[in-house]
């Protein structure tokens, strides 16, 4: 879980459709340091990462990928995907989302064993239909 996680991390960083990206095994992360003393083995399986186009985007991209499944859980040896804005929190208000940390443009995946080549295909499948969503509004 962590290793693909961590790999899945770094990716995302690199991807243009990606605002930012929360993982504690990153370079970047402010808890880097308290991950390393205390989770030498690997960070865990979460991984959370704003989308350009907010809400909207990351909606789709939740509901578009084929490998991720589309739930709420979280520790599966199967990745799964969610957005929380528009499910497990859609009930609270803006300002009541926000205070918990869920902003509109998060998706938050729960990275298991699959290949890390096929998460990565997957994710970017999902980037290219906002794209031409997007096109097609233009």
């Amino acid at each position: 879980h962590s290793e693909n996680a961590l790999e899945l991390a770094k990716w995302l960083q690199d991807q243009p459709e990606v605002t930012w990206v929360n993982y504690p095994g990153l370079e970047t992360s402010n808890y880097k340091d308290l991950a390393d003393k205390y989770l030498p083995e690997g960070q865990s399986g979460i991984v959370t990462f704003g989308v350009e186009g907010g809400y909207d985007a990351a909606k789709i991209i939740a509901d578009k990928t084929k490998l991720f499944s589309l739930l709420a859980n979280i520790g599966d040896t199967k990745s799964l995907i969610i957005h929380p804005a528009s499910t497990t929190h859609q009930q609270l208000s803006d300002e009541a989302q926000e205070s918990t940390g869920v902003t509109k443009d998060l998706i938050r995946l729960s990275v298991g064993i699959e290949n890390i080549e096929d998460l990565k295909a997957d994710l970017k499948e999902a980037f290219a239909v906002v794209k031409q969503q997007k096109a097609l509004q233009n």
